[in-house]
């Protein structure tokens, strides 16, 4: 009976340790900064797991499904040094688990991702970067990336074409030679290669990585000239829901003959997003409207778009995911002056025009952990575009690229990291302005970081890449990088970096047959790829966590560079090979924070010879001295700031384009100086979730150019409230 007795014990026992087993728990708790304001966005992530969310407008967070066992949360937020406390989940939730973050250096503790495609600390990195949050967004009340891009050392925007480091000049919206992507995937187009903006839903932006220098081992094609890594917000665990509304208006010109309307220029966005979890699948969804009148005549804009994004946590160690962004868009269209006398009217013959486009990305992602030590990803994506021009042309396209990428990450037991990854890609493109063409993309890569001795990392990548546009001859490239990072101390880091990059033409560069506006373009059956090869120096140093002050140097070599030009045979616009082209240039950029970081001041200035070696001359739309610099000012829940922008005059621009008598005046350009003034109240701390922000750009209303015969924003006011709940 005893025996009986004790097996039957022991069953039970097992049973019940089983049901234990079985069941799951949540972790809770709350994320706070020094002065215990709770902190909105702040990640926080289960270590060698797979979960992970964002803290809500009352800094609280809930990690949900959680099985029994030992675990390492890890906090982290853009600004704020990140903390990780070890717990155990045995037969209970465990809630109250309060983290508290301080701020933190501009290099020290922040995460970065898109240099190598796994997390890293922005000091570990063998390359410069910089890094825009959300909270840029919010206080300068940037409706679009590349408002913000503007605002970045080292980064310049021709119109709506970024370079990095004079690696762009302006190719007439067709190709990039910086890849910009959301949650790691691209978003340039199928048919014209440029990137689309406002596709970009801002208010869902968690932070922006910029990477200057070639990237082409990791990212290929378009990251010759560097990288923009899109980090999207992560779903908060309990319901958030956001509203962002913004009115302004344009002031009146600075000269009366370019006042060309009797009514006050107006401009209004409304965003609505909400974020939550329900289980294990997290929802996060947002629409956004936009109507600007414009400044101009003929510019007037208005767009309807949404985003979504679901998350379904399978298990610890698997999650799928799915997100979606996307706008219809009606868009007149303003492409140059009619002259200088007349700067904001467009010439008779373009009134009327307009593009209206509609445009869709859709990703799925999924991520397995198979071992503490290895994790592979798949990424399949899908981009839809139409639009047509409203005008004689009757230019239209419709455009569908597929990619698809397999990654995975492997970590030695011996200090390395190994990435790894097929990258295949396919578009086919209907087109009366590219034809019907079809294009295909396969890139194989490969990096390892491991750490040779104490304080010292290496990085060696190597890509290979196989393209082919239709009737063109496919092409091959193999692309190697070395970096270096050597950490001399807790206050002084060495950096440097050598590798060669390349990029496809595009297929509106390789077969555009239009007339727009009097510009005429042909095709070029002979266009190639181009190639490069970069290097760059750096030490980043600081003194104490008031200054930190950071020095690059770089030298670019471009073979085939890609630009338009107009062929004196028929005046029509070709888009060739440049034989060659030289960039160098040295970046220097400081941080200062003063009065216990209430004042904050950052400054970063970058000097750029960039030179076309076969016929000594500058290259176009490259400014040789940049400088930024900013100011805020922190008290209790005030925040006002200051941005002041200058960029020395353009050496070289596209003449032909005035001396065929195309754009008249368009020789008219000026050294750029721009000074952006911004004041927010934040009622956070009163346990009122609402945020106001008041803003002036182009406060001294200073005409000048990006592009010739085109007029950038005049004075603007802007006041937005964002209300959470």
């Amino acid at each position: 009976m005893r025996n009986k007795l004790l097996k039957y014990g022991i069953v039970l026992n097992i049973l019940a340790l089983s049901v234990s087993f079985s069941q799951t728990f949540s972790i809770s708790g709350a994320v706070k900064d020094s002065a215990g304001t709770p902190l909105l966005g702040a990640n926080v992530v289960l270590e060698n797991t797979l979960k992970g969310t964002a803290t809500d407008e009352n800094g609280n967070y809930t990690l949900r499904s959680i099985k029994p066992g030992s675990y390492r949360i890890i906090v982290s937020m853009v600004g704020f040094s990140s903390r990780s406390v070890q717990i155990t989940v045995i037969d209970k939730n465990l809630n109250g688990i309060e983290m508290i973050l301080n701020p933190a250096s501009y290099r020290s503790g922040q995460v970065i991702v898109s240099a190598s495609k796994y997390e890293q600390s922005l000091s570990d990195l063998p390359v410069s970067a910089s890094l825009i949050t959300s909270d840029d967004f919010s206080k300068n009340n940037y409706t679009a990336l590349d408002d913000a891009l503007r605002d970045v050392s080292g980064v310049s925007m021709t119109l709506d074409q970024v370079s990095i480091r004079g690696s762009s000049g302006y190719s007439r919206g067709v190709g990039s030679r910086v890849l910009v992507a959301f949650d790691g995937i691209p978003l340039y187009t199928g048919d014209s290669g440029e990137i689309i903006w406002d596709l970009i839903p801002v208010y869902e932006i968690d932070r922006v990585e910029i990477i200057k220098g070639a990237a082409s081992t990791i990212y290929g094609s378009t990251a010759i000239g560097g990288a923009i890594n899109i980090v999207p917000k992560r779903i908060t665990s309990n319901p958030l829901t956001f509203i962002r509304s913004t009115a302004g208006l344009y002031d009146k010109p600075s000269h009366m003959e370019w006042d060309w309307s009797d009514n006050i220029r107006t401009f209004n966005r409304i965003a609505v997003s909400h974020s939550q979890y329900i289980g294990n699948v997290g929802i996060s969804a947002s629409v956004y409207r936009t109507e600007n009148y414009g400044y101009r005549k003929n510019d007037y804009d208005k767009m309807l778009g949404g985003y979504l994004k679901l998350n379904y946590d399978i298990s610890e160690n698997t999650s799928i995911g799915f997100w979606g962004t996307g706008y219809t868009r009606q868009r007149e269209t303003f492409i140059y002056w009619d002259n200088l006398q007349n700067a904001l009217s467009p010439p008779p013959g373009d009134l009327g025009n307009s593009q209206p486009s509609d445009r869709q990305i859709l990703s799925i992602v999924y991520s397995q952990k198979l071992s503490d030590d290895f994790r592979i990803y798949l990424k399949p994506s899908l981009y839809l575009t139409h639009w047509q021009d409203e005008t004689e042309s009757k230019n239209e396209s419709t455009s569908k690229l597929y990619r698809t990428e397999l990654r995975s990450l492997y970590q030695f037991p011996f200090n390395a990291i190994l990435v790894s990854g097929i990258e295949i890609q396919s578009g086919v493109v209907y087109s009366n302005i590219f034809g019907n063409k079809y294009s295909y993309l396969l890139g194989l890569f490969s990096q390892v970081e491991y750490n040779l001795i104490k304080n010292l990392k290496t990085t060696f990548g190597i890509r290979f890449d196989r393209g082919e546009l239709e009737n063109l001859a496919p092409e091959s490239s193999i692309s190697p990088k070395l970096g270096i990072n050597y950490k001399l101390n807790e206050t002084t880091v060495f950096r440097s970096s050598v590798g060669t990059g390349f990029r496809s033409p595009s297929l509106a560069e390789a077969f555009t047959s239009t007339s727009v506006s009097g510009i005429n373009v042909k095709p070029n059956p002979d266009i190639k790829s181009e190639k490069n090869y970069s290097i760059e120096f750096g030490i980043s140093h600081s003194f104490g966590s008031s200054l930190l002050l950071d020095m690059a140097v770089f030298h670019s070599e471009y073979k085939g560079l890609i630009e338009p030009r107009i062929d004196p045979a028929d005046t029509k616009v070709i888009f060739e090979n440049i034989t060659q082209a030289k960039i160098q240039g040295a970046e220097i950029n400081s941080f200062v924070n003063l009065l216990d970081q209430m004042v904050t001041v950052k400054t970063g200035y970058i000097y750029l010879w960039a030179r076309d070696t076969k016929y000594k001359k500058a290259l176009k739309y490259r400014a040789r001295h940049s400088l930024v610099s900013s100011i805020d000012i922190n008290y209790h829940i005030f925040n006002a700031g200051f941005t002041f922008k200058y960029l020395s005059r353009t050496e070289a621009i596209d003449a032909e384009l005035i001396d065929y008598g195309i754009i008249k005046d368009g020789d008219k350009r000026v050294d750029i100086k721009v000074l952006d003034v911004r004041l927010s109240l934040n009622l956070f701390n009163y346990g009122i979730p609402l945020r106001f922000f008041l803003n002036a750009n182009n406060l001294l209303n200073y005409n000048y150019v990006e592009m010739i015969g085109n007029i950038s924003p005049i004075r603007h006011y802007s006041f937005s409230a964002e209300l959470l709940f």
